[in-house]
């Protein structure tokens, strides 16, 4: 390691908790907590700033640092949102076994310092335009399938008058859809993510705005943790001597909704759930049940091409 490359340098640690953020910088060896919310946020980001960090390097843990990282890109200071594998990986080879929380806000700083992980160019602006994009699109959606569904019913008189309105809707789509991918291609974070997710055949733009919106997360998650997230992972529903069917429960729906649609086209071109889908149906399983067994292996193989940064490779599977 070349310190005199180091020396001038600012690291800052954050050992991110539910309730708490335990800060380090470093090398002026300085560490306070502060609550994770927006008031003990606020003093961090007025401790932090005074020193002039070089990077501020976070570990993922799922959301709880999402209002932390907001804070410091509308204060304009350099964050690293770390992979919790990579920062793991570098605790074992310098041989830090020990866990307190001050400890781990160190190792993250030092990671920091060592590793020089990439900076973060997300933008709360556009972290908050493609989450209002989406909540469009989704209402969007909902317009154009009930115009769909009544254009079934009623007499054909009436379809002249449906008929433009669908032609509209349609046209404010594609018009979001562009918006979307140009958001995309603007902000790096987000371009290498959507291309490594949209690899793999059957995943198109809506699983893929979907999960880079309402799923930060993905990546920096266990695989369990991920399938239920989007609440596809089964849970034992028993109590006493009673066994009942595991059934899945919980999650962020309109992500769920999105891949399971995507699963419908992924059956047919993706030999690798197709493979899954027709061994399931062989087993008996109904077709929800195996349905939902290829949308759970989805998002575990999605999260470890995003955690590892690779494209789709069927072999993985």
């Amino acid at each position: 390691m070349n310190n005199k490359n180091n020396q001038n340098e600012i690291n800052v640690g954050v050992d991110t908790g539910k309730s708490q953020l335990d800060i380090y910088i470093r090398p002026l060896d300085i560490y306070f907590t502060v609550t994770n919310n927006e008031i003990g946020i606020k003093k961090a980001i007025k401790e932090i700033k005074k020193h002039k960090p070089t990077r501020i390097t976070i570990e993922a843990t799922g959301r709880l640092e999402q209002d932390f990282i907001m804070a410091c890109a509308k204060a304009n200071l350099p964050f690293v949102v770390a992979n919790p594998a990579h920062i793991k990986k570098f605790a074992g080879a310098i041989g830090q076994h020990a866990k307190t929380d001050k400890l781990d806000a160190q190792l993250i700083a030092y990671y920091g310092e060592a590793i020089k992980p990439k900076l973060s160019m997300l933008k709360p602006a556009t972290m908050q335009l493609m989450s209002d994009l989406l909540s469009r699109r989704r209402q969007l959606i909902g317009l154009q399938t009930m115009e769909k569904n009544r254009l079934k019913i009623m007499p054909k008189t009436i379809s002249s008058m449906i008929n433009p309105i669908l032609t509209a809707i349609k046209n404010q789509l594609d018009k979001l859809d562009q918006k979307l991918l140009k958001l995309m291609e603007s902000c790096d974070d987000y371009k290498t993510k959507n291309m490594i997710i949209q690899s793999m055949p059957g995943v198109g733009n809506v699983v893929a705005f979907n999960l880079l919106s309402d799923m930060p997360e993905l990546g920096y998650l266990t695989n369990k943790q991920a399938s239920s997230l989007i609440g596809v992972a089964p849970f034992n529903k028993e109590s006493g001597i009673y066994r009942g069917t595991r059934q899945i429960r919980g999650g962020r729906p309109k992500i769920r909704t999105a891949m399971y649609m995507a699963m419908m086209s992924a059956i047919q071109c993706n030999s690798v759930f197709k493979g899954t889908y027709e061994r399931l149906l062989a087993a008996g399983k109904t077709k929800k049940t195996a349905l939902i067994a290829c949308v759970r292996k989805m998002i575990v193989i999605l999260n470890s091409m995003v955690r590892d940064g690779v494209m789709w490779d069927p072999k993985m599977s």
